[in-house]
């Protein structure tokens, strides 16, 4: 999500209005590796992890991940040996999590798609309800 700023820039803000992060201005030099080394210094990792539960649907597939991945490990340990199971424990995380995170966030985009045609309808529904009262009252 961007908005634009009085001097035509974009800002980029995907954080909630209240957020204590900064806000950074997204404007391109036109070359690659000067953007990703000033892409590289915005990163905080301990920010990242402090706000992980603020995240849309982070916790949620992140437990997900963790539970399946420990489930299909254990169970690949006592079969195959550590080696073998430490990897599907990793694979099994990875792939869960990745999962649950986008059928969570497919689910956030369709709610939030029928929250703004709501807010988009309801003008209308107010106008016909107008249009009626004034045809019943105007008629009689």
């Amino acid at each position: 999500m961007s908005s634009d700023s009085e001097d035509g820039t974009q800002i980029a803000s995907s954080q909630p209005s209240g957020s204590r992060r900064t806000v950074h201005r997204v404007e391109s030099t036109g070359n690659f590796w000067q953007d990703a080394r000033e892409a590289f210094k915005r990163i905080s990792i301990a920010d990242d992890f402090q706000r992980l539960g603020e995240m849309p649907c982070a916790r949620n597939s992140l437990m997900s991940g963790i539970a399946s991945g420990v489930g299909v490990g254990v169970i690949r340990i006592m079969s195959a040996g550590f080696l073998v199971g430490s990897h599907w424990a990793v694979g099994t995380f990875m792939v869960v999590s990745l999962g649950t995170w986008t059928v969570c966030q497919r689910n956030i985009e369709a709610e939030r798609r029928k929250l703004q045609k709501v807010v988009e309808e309801m003008p209308k529904r107010f106008i016909k309800q107008k249009d009626k009262v004034i045809d019943e009252s105007g008629g009689s």
